[in-house]
């Protein structure tokens, strides 16, 4: 009965009954005035047309534009009226132009890497061209200088999180999606609050939708009154609002400048496995130390200034040099990456279908979920029929059942084309990681699903020839090991009707 009064009276559950009664407003409003003025009927059949017509002429996904088409066509009203509420994937003008400017400013403070590209472009011309699009396109350079290290498990990282807070004298930047009281937040919580106390800069970003279960509504203020300068992106309220598709799903931590972490993992107890919600909790994260970390200061910054609507000034206090007292670790090539669904660039896409489309032995792939667009299944089709060994692999336990399925019917046409598939049957996969011929792997926060690639705020690290890669890679073949391999009697085995009906909801995949 607890259980069922908190979800009544849930913040989920209260904004979500207030965004549908005014959704239902607007859609009885608009019913009655088309039954009193029949005209407006054909005003709004010539809309719907219109607006079909300028979604399938911008230059965006095509199977968003063919779920959008089919919406709109079938019920004009109700498609349009959710089309200009949560449809339009990017930010709003002003909003886009004010982060263009702070992205701007600070990325002026990013190192010219030409000599190190020139360097790549003479070792191996395929990693060269992958890191010269993440330069030219994403805009974030390549280092040297920068040792790695993998996690295979969140509660193999959690303690190199607490070392890493715990060493910090000068600041600690974290921006996370999911945050929880519990176990592993309360950890470090008490660490910041120490930090904070004695002067270290600590500065938080959680993703307000992300936590919309997991913390009160007003949480950002408890954490103000400990020192701790916290902000919410996107700030979740009862009303309709066109931002409300954006969320930011990076992972960020940076401490001192010159320690980095990103990867899958949240700050809550399941990511640890210190509580288990589906079988054993299976993420990864990589570590940095050394002149990289910069990109993902920078990352932080770019958002917080957004946020906070201010621009950072001096942002020599926050370079790794500043604090260093002994040489950094040479540890071959490092690129820490952002995407952003305001710049029209699918980075996270791209990088992704870089190294598929230019795979010569191997690729193995871990994601939670598996909604290629055409463009993606394409990649991972060709490159197994030409010989490519690509595996993917999956949460052998969903937490979102119907994405589950949906991933799953997936399946048949790429292990007809060669690719091979697993289920990690000991719980939930939810890591986000390529590997790649031994040498390039991408270790970040991006799914396999239309939410990653084109509506959230994510981040990665690209590695070149670094210890992480072949890290990545025994990880890969260990889990493999554990895992369930998907043949086509288990694609076939189950019944017309319900493989009729993913079928149909695969069609409406991009807007989900």
């Amino acid at each position: 009965m607890k259980k069922v009064k908190k979800f009544l009276l849930g913040r989920a559950t209260i904004v979500a009954f207030a965004i549908f009664m005014q959704l239902l407003w607007i859609l009885s409003f608009l019913t009655g005035v088309l039954g009193r003025y029949s005209f407006l009927s054909s005003i709004i059949d010539i809309l719907a047309i219109f607006v079909v017509l300028v979604i399938v002429n911008k230059n965006s996904n095509p199977s968003y534009k063919i779920a959008w088409t089919v919406v709109i066509l079938a019920v004009p009203i109700i498609g349009l009226l959710v089309y200009f509420i949560f449809g339009r994937s990017d930010l709003t003008r002003r909003t886009r132009k004010r982060m263009e400017a702070v992205n701007r400013e600070i990325e002026k403070s990013l190192p010219d890497d030409h000599i190190l590209q020139e360097a790549l472009a003479e070792l191996d011309r395929s990693a060269y061209c992958q890191s010269q699009y993440m330069k030219n396109w994403v805009n974030y350079p390549v280092y040297q200088n920068t040792a790695t290290k993998y996690y295979s498990s969140g509660e193999k990282m959690f303690p190199d999180i607490l070392k890493a807070l715990e060493e910090a004298e000068h600041f600690i930047f974290m921006e996370y999606f999911i945050v929880e009281e519990g176990y592993m937040f309360g950890k470090i919580l008490d660490i910041l609050k120490q930090k904070a106390a004695k002067g270290v800069d600590v500065r938080f970003i959680y993703d307000d939708f992300g936590c919309v279960t997991t913390l009160p509504a007003r949480y950002y203020e408890q954490m103000e009154s400990w020192g701790i300068q916290c902000v919410r992106f996107n700030p979740l309220y009862p009303v309709m609002s066109v931002i409300m598709n954006n969320r930011d799903h990076r992972k960020i931590l940076v401490a001192d400048g010159k320690v980095g972490f990103t990867g899958g993992i949240n700050l809550a107890d399941e990511y640890i496995n210190k509580i288990e919600r589906f079988g054993y909790w299976k993420d990864t994260g990589i570590r940095l130390e050394g002149e990289g970390v910069w990109s993902f200061t920078v990352m932080f910054l770019e958002m917080w200034d957004y946020i906070n609507k201010i621009q950072e000034t001096d942002l020599g206090k926050f370079r790794p040099e500043a604090y260093q007292d002994r040489p950094f670790v040479n540890d071959g090539y490092i690129q820490p990456y952002t995407d952003s669904p305001l710049d029209h660039e699918t980075a996270g896409e791209n990088i992704y279908m870089n190294i598929i489309n230019r795979a010569e032995r191997y690729v193995y792939i871990f994601t939670p979920y598996l909604i290629p667009d055409n463009e993606m299944m394409k990649s991972l089709q060709n490159a197994a029929k030409s010989g490519v060994d690509v595996r993917i692999v999956m949460p052998g336990i969903p937490d979102k059942r119907v994405i589950y399925w949906m991933s799953q019917s997936y399946y048949e046409p790429l292990i007809e084309s060669g690719v091979r598939i697993y289920q990690y049957n000991p719980g939930f996969l939810h890591a986000k990681c390529f590997v790649c011929d031994d040498k390039i792997a991408t270790v970040g926060s991006i799914n396999m699903d239309y939410r990653s690639l084109y509506l959230h705020f994510e981040c990665g690290v690209w590695m070149y020839r670094s210890s992480a890669v072949m890290q990545v890679k025994e990880d890969a073949l260990a889990t493999m090991a554990e895992a369930e391999e998907i043949n086509m009697e288990f694609c076939q085995k189950r019944p017309a009707a319900i493989r009729t009906f993913l079928g149909v909801v695969r069609l409406f995949a991009p807007l989900l």
